[in-house]
C-alpha cells in the first residue's frame, strides 16, 4: 500500500498578495509544492490530490499537471468551492469567505482511498517528516480511527512578518495528542515574549509548546467522520451566522478524541518547518532551500 498526499492549495493568499502556492523559490523556480512532492516520493506516497479553486485551475495545471512530476506520482486534481456543501444546506448571505482546512479535506474524500496525509500548500516541512509519517500510515492500513501528525515547535514556526495560525497541541506520556486548539493571532512581541490573540484578548503561550502544522495524517474512515462534524457545524446558528466562522481540521480531530472514535499518534522528527506565510518571507525560503541543495538533501533540478 502507497499512502496518498492530500494538498491543500485552494487558499489564495490575500495576505501574501499572488498565488504563493506557485512561486518559484528553488534554482529552477521550483515552489515549495515540487519540494513537498519530491520529499513524498522518496518517502514512498503513491498519490497525490490537489484541492484548488476553479478560478486558477488552468494556470494550476499548467505547472503542476502530471507530466510535471515526470510520471513518479500518480496526480489528481479536485475542488474546493463556497457552495460546495452537504445537500440541504446552502451558503449565507454574505458568506465570502472559504469553509476552513476541515472542509478543504473532505472535497478529496472521492480521490482517496487509502490512509492520507494532509498537508498546506506553502508549508516546507522537511524530508524526514514524510518518512515517518508514510512509515506510520503504512502500519495501520486498513485499520479505523488510527490518526497521527508530526509535531514542531512553536518557536520554529513563527513569522517576522506577522502573526500565524497553530494548533496548540497538549500530548500525554504516550505520546497521543490530547487537545488540540486552534490559535488563529500568534506572533513574537518585540520583547521577545509570543502571545496569541483571541476575542478576549492577548495572552502568553510558550515558545516551545508542540504546535500543529497541517500535517496530519488519517485512515480513510476520517472522511466520513469529518463529514458528519462538518453538517453539525453548519447545523449550529452561530456559525452560519458568523461569516468568519471556519471548519478547521483541528476541530473535527477534538472531537473524535473527546468522542473515543479515534486516537492520534503526535510523531517527532527531526525535520525543520519553515514556510511562506507572507511575501517578505520569500528570501529566507530562498536562502534556506539553496543551503539544502548545497548539502546535498536536494539536487538543483528536482524533476
Amino acid at each position: 500500500m502507497k499512502p496518498t498526499l492530500v494538498v491543500l492549495a485552494a487558499g489564495m493568499g490575500s495576505r501574501y498578495g499572488s498565488l504563493k502556492q506557485m512561486d518559484g523559490v528553488g534554482p529552477n523556480s521550483e515552489a515549495i509544492i515540487d519540494y513537498s512532492i519530491y520529499d513524498a516520493v522518496r518517502a514512498g506516497f503513491g498519490k497525490v490530490v490537489f484541492v484548488i479553486r476553479h478560478q486558477f485551475e488552468k494556470e494550476f495545471k499548467e505547472i503542476f499537471g502530471p507530466e510535471h512530476f515526470g510520471g513518479k506520482i500518480d496526480v489528481e486534481f479536485v475542488f474546493q468551492e463556497l457552495d460546495y456543501l452537504p445537500e440541504g444546506f446552502s451558503v449565507p448571505e454574505g458568506r465570502v469567505k472559504p469553509w476552513g482546512t476541515g472542509h478543504a479535506t473532505l472535497m478529496a474524500a472521492s480521490a482517496v482511498d487509502t490512509p492520507f496525509a494532509v498537508i498546506n500548500s506553502d508549508d516546507f516541512y522537511g524530508r524526514e517528516a514524510y518518512q515517518v509519517l508514510a512509515d506510520y500510515l503504512r502500519s495501520v492500513d486498513g485499520k479505523r480511527g488510527e490518526y497521527s501528525m508530526v509535531g514542531y515547535n512553536l518557536r520554529n514556526t513563527l513569522s517576522e512578518y506577522g502573526t500565524v495560525s497553530r494548533g496548540e497541541c497538549t500530548v500525554n506520556d504516550g505520546q497521543e495528542l490530547v487537545s488540540i486548539v486552534e490559535r488563529t493571532a500568534i506572533e513574537r512581541k518585540p520583547d521577545g515574549e509570543v502571545v496569541y490573540r483571541d476575542a478576549s484578548g492577548e495572552h502568553h503561550i510558550d515558545e516551545n509548546t508542540p504546535v500543529s502544522m497541517n500535517f496530519f495524517g488519517f485512515t480513510p474512515d476520517f472522511f466520513t467522520e469529518s463529514g458528519r462534524l462538518f453538517k453539525d457545524f453548519l447545523s449550529d446558528p452561530q456559525n452560519m451566522a458568523n461569516p468568519k466562522a471556519e471548519f478547521f481540521i483541528p476541530l473535527a480531530v477534538n472531537t473524535l478524541l473527546n468522542e473515543k472514535r479515534a486516537r492520534l499518534k503526535v510523531l517527532n522528527s527531526d525535520a525543520k518547518w519553515f514556510g511562506v506565510t507572507y511575501k517578505e518571507d520569500r528570501p529566507a525560503v530562498v536562502e534556506r532551500i539553496a543551503k539544502l541543495i548545497e548539502e546535498g538533501v536536494y539536487p538543483s533540478k528536482l524533476w
